[in-house]
């Protein structure tokens, strides 16, 4: 499934990005490309010291879900994107809330129309079990990139992009 396709794997240096990228790289039948999108430069530095063997398939490329710009250049020639770039601590939403709308909200906009213009043909949208019913703002704002995902095979056109949530 994976072999000969480029991957972007946004929030890539978060808890479910390292583990999807060790998953990744344990396959028989490797990606062409594996691409490490998110904005911490220290915990990007860390995996490229951890991963040193694998130079060849790996790129990591800083940048942020809210830039949408940075998003076009990142996903130039992408088969793939796994979206887990989020805030994610239920506590500082309900203190920093633009924030989280931000991110989880506009970002997740930003990816999604930026996979579409790129062509990318498969996208998933990390969720979690709080966009359901939600209480807080996190699962509100999980809950609305939901929406837009899924709403966006509806306006992907031409395209043979397939949105998904997990």
């Amino acid at each position: 499934m994976f072999k000969n396709k480029t991957i972007l794997l946004s929030g890539g240096t978060g808890s479910f990005g390292k583990h999807y990228l060790n998953y990744l790289l344990k396959l028989k039948e490797k990606p062409k490309k594996i691409i490490v999108f998110s904005r911490d430069e220290f915990k990007q530095s860390v995996l490229e010291n951890t991963y040193n063997n694998y130079k060849k398939i790996l790129r990591f490329f800083l940048g942020d879900v809210r830039d949408k710009d940075r998003l076009n250049s990142a996903l130039n020639g992408v088969d793939y994107v796994v979206h887990a770039a989020a805030l994610k601590q239920v506590p500082a939403a309900e203190y920093n809330p633009i924030e989280f709308i931000k991110t989880n909200i506009i970002g997740t906009q930003n990816i999604i129309e930026s996979s579409i213009s790129n062509k990318v043909s498969k996208f998933i949208l990390l969720s979690t079990d709080k966009a359901c019913s939600p209480l807080n703002l996190y699962g509100a704002t999980k809950l609305s990139a939901e929406k837009l995902c899924s709403s966006a095979n509806n306006i992907a056109g031409s395209g043979n992009i397939k949105l998904s949530i997990v």
